[in-house]
This record gives structure tokens, sequence and C-alpha cells, in this order.
């Protein structure tokens, strides 16, 4: 066993990623079936324990590594087509998510009131809207005006950011075409003087295809890996899962490889388009490689996006992690089988720097909660 030594420790930087809060649980009356968050006492309980106790006088910075706020689950506003995509309806669309997790709420403002406490957000593919001047300068409004220094959405073009020495972070929609955005030419003004944001194609497909297929099958978004969960359902759930395919066939031939035809490209090339941006949920510590060779100065990379929490050392040293989801998952590998419910995150220490010592104590941890309850939401 080994003992962490508190007394060199500096700085705790926590990474939390895809917490996906929604509309909450009961709208208009009704069970929401896009609402994939169900953990907000054991979220207030983690954001607590960080900030007292032996955290109480230590500077903590808690990272939230993308895709907190879910906007593409809240079709609950009446706006439609690409009014959807408006600056008014993504801030209605904001206002209904703080309205349902009220406590997650409460707990960043008492976390970010004490000292040396501080939030860091990082903008993903669900909440990308917040690139929108309406939803940051809402969002920051709801902090404590004394405070609001200690909250920060970060929006840096490239969509990285360095914690400290040796550490970067991304959300990694940024390696999936479907998914990434030009975080600077991603806003447009109509006539009427009305911001839109231009989302991706994969955000289409999200609100238009897999939000329908929810209402029946809640979980069709938490299956991996793809091959497998189409496989299966072909064989268990054989007419629902032939229409998902259908579905997800025609909307890309429509949106994308049309697209590309449309262009005059040859066929062979149009086709090899169409397939590199069906590439998703690839292996990060594959596609990630080269940022350690690359880059000299990085010795851990972190990154969310894919729900599937990750730890990897490699021979030289340098680490590579997947903060994973706090949302229930299902896996059809057996090996990560009882990854079901993991609420995990990155926990860093910055110690001393002191001779033949490594700065930084860097772990993926899974979060229990405090709660002595014998029983948890189904």
């Amino acid at each position: 066993m080994r003992f962490r030594r508190k007394n060199n420790i500096n700085k705790t930087i926590l990474v939390i990623s895809d917490i996906h809060l929604g509309a909450g649980h009961i709208v208009q009356g009704k069970r929401n079936y896009l609402e994939d968050f169900h953990f907000d006492e054991e979220l207030v309980e983690f954001l607590d324990y960080f900030s007292s106790g032996d955290y109480a006088n230590r500077e903590v910075e808690i990272i939230i590594n993308g895709d907190f706020y879910d906007l593409l689950a809240v079709p609950f506003v009446p706006y439609f087509d690409d009014e959807f995509w408006s600056e008014d309806a993504a801030l209605e669309k904001l206002k209904i998510i703080l309205e349902a997790h009220p406590e997650v709420h409460q707990a960043m403002c008492d976390f970010v009131a004490k000292k040396n406490k501080k939030i860091i957000y990082i903008i993903g593919n669900h909440d990308a809207e917040l690139i929108l001047p309406k939803l940051k300068e809402y969002l920051m409004e709801q902090f404590p005006s004394e405070h609001r220094d200690s909250f920060v959405i970060y929006d840096d073009p490239t969509g990285e950011y360095i914690p400290t020495e040796g550490v970067l972070l991304k959300h990694g929609h940024e390696y999936e075409i479907a998914h990434d955005f030009d975080r600077l030419n991603s806003i447009v003004t109509d006539d009427e003087g009305r911001r839109y944001f231009i989302p991706p194609w994969g955000s289409y497909y999200v609100t238009r295809v897999i939000n329908k297929f929810k209402q029946e099958r809640d979980y069709i978004n938490a299956l991996r890996p793809i091959k497998k969960a189409m496989i299966n359902g072909l064989i268990y759930d054989t007419l629902f899962t032939i229409r998902f395919i259908l579905a997800t066939s025609f909307y890309f031939t429509m949106v994308r490889f049309l697209y590309f035809f449309k262009q005059g490209k040859p066929l062979l090339e149009t086709i090899k388009s169409s397939l590199d941006e069906l590439e998703l949920f690839q292996n990060f510590e594959d596609l990630t490689r080269d940022v350690f060779e690359k880059r000299e100065d990085i010795r851990c990379l972190i990154v969310g996006h894919t729900h599937d929490p990750s730890i990897r050392t490699y021979a030289d040293g340098n680490i590579f992690i997947n903060t994973g989801t706090w949302t229930k998952m299902y896996h059809l590998d057996w090996a990560k089988s009882s990854h079901g419910i993991a609420l995990t995150f990155a926990h860093i220490d910055v110690k001393d720097k002191k001779e033949n010592e490594v700065p930084l104590d860097i772990n993926l941890h899974v979060w229990r909660g405090k709660r002595t309850l014998p029983y948890r939401e189904f």
C-alpha cells in the first residue's frame, strides 16, 4: 500500500468530464428519457469533500473537461428547425438545465466561495453552444459577483488547457470530424442581429436521430462498443435495431454522402471522405501517442468524450487518462462489464519539486460518495 505524504502537496487538480446534466428526470409531468445524469447528490458531496477537511486550506482546481451541461438533450423549448440553434433557444435550454439541478449549481457556488478553490470549464461538443456570448454571460451571472473570478469558462481556440507543467487536457471530440467544430467561426449573425450556432453534423444527428430513438430505448447512446451493440441488437431486438440502422444510414446519406457527391468529387473519394467522418469513439491511446512525440513538454494527456474510463502508463513514463463519464454505460466487452456505473475522475497532486522525485502524483479514481443509504436510484 502506498501512502501519500500530505505535507509536501502544494495543489490538487481534479478532472471530471461528460457529466451530461439535462432537463431533469420529470419534464411536463412525464419521465424524461433524455436525462442521463442521476448522481446529483454524489456530485454535491464530491464538491463539498474536496473543499473541506484535508482540502480546506489547500489550493484545489476542479476542471470540467467538457459536456457538463447537455444542451443537445433539451428539446423542450418552443424553437424548431434551425431556430433550435439560435442563441435565444440555447439560453432557454441552459436555464432549464440549471433549474433542473439546483443543488449541483449551489454546490459549485459554495465551492468557488471557499479559499483557494477554482473551477475551470472546458467546452465540449454537447455544450458547444456555450461559446455564444449570452450563455457565457448568463452562466457567469449565476455565481456571486465576488467569486466569479474563481469560475472560468475556458474557450481557447485549440480546445487545449494546461493546468500545470507537463499536463495537457482536451475534451476529445476534436479527434472526430462528426463532432469537431470551429470555435472561431461557428457563430453567424442574421440581418436582425440574432446569433446562431453552426453545429457539427454529429450534433444534428444526436438531436434528430438519437434523441428520438432514446424515447424507446433510453440506453441506445450508452452501448459500447457500437459494432457489438448492433450485432446483439439484430439478434435480440431485431425490429428496433433495423429501424435504427436504416434511420442512421438514411440521415448520413442525405447529410454527408450527398454533400461530398455534390461537390463533384469522384465516387471513390466521396466514399473515403464519408468513411473518415464515420470514425467515432476511436482508440485515443493510439491516436494521442503523437502528442508525446511532438510535444516533449507534455508528460500526461487527459481526455474525455468517449465515456470509457482508462489509465495507461507507457514505458517512457508518459501517462494517458480518459476520465470516463458520470452516466450509466452498458459495456458488451466482458473486461469492462463492471464499469456500468463508475463516477471516475482524474486526481493530480502537485508536490514540492525535490531532487529525484516526480513532482506530480497522477491517478484515476472512482468517487464512491459519502451517503450511507443502502440503495440508489435505478
